[in-house]
């Protein structure tokens, strides 16, 4: 920490414009050696950017912000150059060559934020969302919680479990006081058991959360040549699986990634479903039935009206979407209450209906604090912990207001460590880790 870093903070070279981040005590003196004189604080300024020997490297804007007014804390600055590899790697060259100096790792100007208190670890992830994500539904679920959002709400949380625990230690320490109550329970255990019921309607939303980041998992299955990978080709606007008109010819899981109505949703091509011999194809139809198990939508294809059955076994336990397909051969085979939806790859007839189906499969985010939901496990494993804490405190009445204020410590100690507040320090190197180099 005591080391002033410096690293390429834009995107890969070459570019039209380069960012140069730096932080650290020597900031200021690296600028006046590399500038002539350290610029007005949070004021863009052109300078000329020479070298030991006084040469001009390059000419670009220069950002200095002074501690603790910073991204890190700490004197920062920025160097918008031009983005020429031989002119990042000089300007990078003359920064190694000052004392104390070194090249930031992965996530360093961050981890710094974090340990300065200008950001903690829920922001710090939304930040690593933000700059990951790819579709509008991520991006708002990052926005969400980079902003610091979220972690007002689980602030708030640990302040009502904060007065809990000083409303009990006041009445097991001065109890013979007249200005303390002679009982909590009306004052604390009711809003414990709102906090308990908040807690859980809020681990709810980690399904929805879970969605938006890692996608929709929409499994195409049914039996052999029913039209699986020509589905998957047609929505994804690609040759991504091989379609012949051998039975067996999709052996292993192919998968592709779309956006959605602003969502990611991520369909997987299976092997045909039947009873065979070839010890390929039956484990292509295993690996099918494991991906099946884990699927959030499965479409269950059919080119025939009797042939649904399939995947009987899994009715009423996922959402299924029975689609006949290759209906611009034979139209008249198909009873349309048979299916939901009847479609043709040929011809397209039918796909803006099967998009409209999985549609409604995705989660309604209209509320106002949609987005405010735990998207990591870490944060589920963490609010699980707290709300288990807060019920045994709620359910050792019997035992004493020690050992419930023993328990309530548990849980404000569970929603300090989503935050980072408290003993955090083995998931440091994870979390970061997650960053790129300049971040």
């Amino acid at each position: 920490m005591t080391d002033t870093i410096y690293a390429l903070s834009s995107g890969a070279l070459p570019a039209g414009v380069a960012v140069i981040r730096i932080s650290g005590p020597a900031t200021a003196h690296m600028l006046r050696t590399l500038c002539g004189s350290v610029p007005t604080p949070r004021q863009a300024t052109l300078r000329s950017i020479r070298n030991r020997n006084d040469d001009i490297l390059d000419q670009g804007l220069i950002l200095y912000f002074t501690a603790p007014a910073s991204f890190t804390g700490e004197d920062c600055a920025e160097l918008q150059v031009h983005g020429g590899r031989a002119v990042v790697d000089a300007i990078l060259t003359e920064l190694s060559a000052f004392p104390g100096s070194r090249h930031a790792e992965a996530g360093e100007f961050s981890r710094r934020a974090f340990h300065n208190g200008k950001l903690d670890l829920v922001e710090i992830e939304g930040l690593a969302d933000l700059i990951s994500a790819e579709t509008e539904m991520q991006r708002r679920l990052a926005q969400e919680h980079s902003s610091g959002n979220l972690s007002a709400l689980y602030r708030g949380w640990a302040k009502r479990l904060t007065h809990a625990r000083a409303m009990i230690e006041a009445e097991l320490d001065f109890a013979d006081e007249d200005d303390v109550p002679g009982s909590v329970a009306d004052r604390i255990w009711s809003d414990m058991r709102i906090l308990g019921k908040e807690i859980t309607e809020h681990l709810a939303g980690a399904g929805v959360a879970e969605i938006i980041r890692d996608g929709l998992k929409i499994v195409i299955a049914g039996q052999p040549n029913a039209g699986k990978s020509s589905l998957l080709n047609r929505l994804a606007r690609r040759d991504v699986a091989i379609v012949t008109d051998i039975a067996g010819t999709t052996r292993d899981i192919l998968s592709v990634d779309l956006s959605l109505a602003g969502f990611n949703v991520r369909l997987y091509d299976t092997a045909g479903l039947r009873e065979t011999e070839d010890r390929v194809e039956r484990e292509g139809i295993r690996r099918a039935h494991m991906t099946i198990e884990q699927a959030d939508v499965i479409l269950l294809l059919s080119d025939g009206p009797d042939d649904f059955a399939s995947l009987a076994q899994y009715d009423g336990l996922k959402p299924v979407l029975r689609v006949g397909t290759k209906i611009d051969r034979n139209p008249v085979l198909w009873d349309k209450a048979v299916a939901d939806v009847l479609i043709s790859t040929v011809t397209d007839e039918g796909l803006d209906q099967l998009v409209d189906l999985v549609k409604r499969h995705l989660p309604d985010l209209s509320a106002k604090n949609a987005m405010a939901l735990p998207s990591r496990r870490r944060h589920v494993n963490c609010l699980e912990q707290a709300r288990s804490a807060i019920d045994m405190s709620l359910a050792k009445f019997n035992s004493g207001l020690d050992i419930q204020a023993e328990y309530l410590r548990q849980a404000s100690n569970a929603l300090g460590r989503i935050t980072g507040r408290v003993d955090v320090e083995d998931l440091l190197d994870v979390i970061f880790s997650e960053f790129c180099i300049g971040k």
